[in-house]
């Protein structure tokens, strides 16, 4: 356990910098910074607040300690936060001009406004993080497992990845995994409404399957065997995490447009439609694909095989006008073998070559084009 001016959290990260001698509001400024998941290094006075000055993510200050790090020339630098109780006044103001303050904040109506800032401090924006949506054409269509198996894929290619099981009424996304007897949270037991989640913290709650020896980590949000599914805006919060992380966030969605469905829709860089290549699922895709198709996100197509009538992929592309990103011919062992609860996608398997196409087309996607500015 840490002295009174520092709040722990698991693992290394960066630690911000904290300089206030109010203690009511140093108490206030604790406690936001454990929810965030931010560790404090607290300073007494300028002289010990220097050696952590240009480092620290994110700086916190009081009126008084502004004042005195101003007076001590302390160089100006970004994220630092004047923090006050109630409304600042005229005085607060100018010494946040004098340190150079970015953010001055009135607590607590600016509480969940620095749990986000702290929260984007201890874990930082990194790059890769992207999101892909699984839809089926039909019941059945198999989007769950393939759903999995580019979760799979990706933790295979050394990625950190969420899988996330927005459908109430699938049965769990826990038992395509194998993982049901794991411990961790379902989506019942999360508790998440909104806001900053940091990504650490959620995979640490969260069942995590050992699918590929030396990989990636994989961390699986399922929903339970209850017809209680996430809301929107805790779909929403779970996704902007991984993606912050820098995550490949692989989402199972219901193919009726949930309020949590749309919430991953608007959050996906693309969204994959998975079609078994026989007429009457080309009917029902076609209409699943015109309801995907008004979020305006970038939508293709996943043909799964046997064609009972000869049916081939490029047909399937041509009846839904989507772009067909593969054609996977059936699997010879997966039904056994998801039933042992052994992951979906082995790497020579053409389920996992149609994850990879997935993987591939979503980087693509996802990234500017040439000479974009970003």
């Amino acid at each position: 356990m840490g002295t009174r001016g520092t709040t722990e959290r698991a693992g290394p990260g960066p630690r911000g910098l904290v300089m206030v001698s109010d203690p009511e509001l140093l108490d206030v400024l604790l406690r936001l910074a454990a929810a965030a998941g931010c560790e404090l290094q607290r300073a007494a006075d300028p002289a010990q607040a220097r050696g952590f000055w240009a480092h620290a993510p994110v700086v916190l200050l009081d009126a008084a300690a502004a004042a005195r790090c101003a007076r001590a020339g302390l160089p100006r630098r970004g994220d630092v936060v004047l923090a006050v109780r109630g409304e600042p006044e005229a005085p607060v103001w100018r010494h946040a001009v004098a340190v150079g303050a970015e953010h001055v904040i009135a607590l607590p109506e600016a509480e969940a406004w620095l749990v986000a800032a702290l929260t984007e401090a201890a874990e930082g924006r990194r790059p890769g993080g992207r999101v892909v949506a699984v839809v089926g054409g039909r019941g059945g269509a198999g989007a769950s497992v393939l759903a999995a198996a580019v979760a799979v894929t990706a933790v295979r290619h050394g990625r950190r990845a969420l899988l996330v099981d927005c459908d109430p009424l699938g049965g769990g996304l826990d038992l395509v995994l194998g993982a049901e007897d794991l411990g961790g949270l379902r989506w019942p037991g999360v508790g998440v409404e909104g806001g900053r989640v940091p990504a650490t913290a959620l995979h640490a709650a969260l069942p995590a399957p050992h699918v590929v020896p030396g990989g990636g980590e994989l961390g699986v949000l399922s929903c339970d065997r209850s017809a209680h599914g996430p809301t929107p805006n805790a779909v929403r919060a779970v996704v902007e995490a991984g993606r912050r992380a820098g995550e490949t966030v692989v989402c199972d969605l219901p193919r009726y447009p949930t309020d949590a469905a749309v919430a991953a829709l608007s959050a996906a860089d693309l969204v994959v439609l998975i079609v078994p290549a026989d007429v009457r699922s080309c009917a029902a895709g076609a209409r699943v694909a015109a309801l995907l198709a008004e979020h305006g996100r970038p939508l293709r197509l996943v043909v799964r095989g046997p064609a009972p009538g000869g049916i081939d992929a490029d047909e399937v592309g041509r009846a839904l006008a989507l772009p067909v990103l593969a054609a996977v011919r059936p699997e010879p062992g997966l039904a056994r073998a998801l039933e042992r609860g052994e992951a979906p996608g082995r790497p020579r398997g053409p389920l996992a070559a149609a994850a990879r196409a997935v993987l591939a087309e979503l980087e693509t996607v996802s990234s500017p084009a040439p000479g974009a500015r970003s």
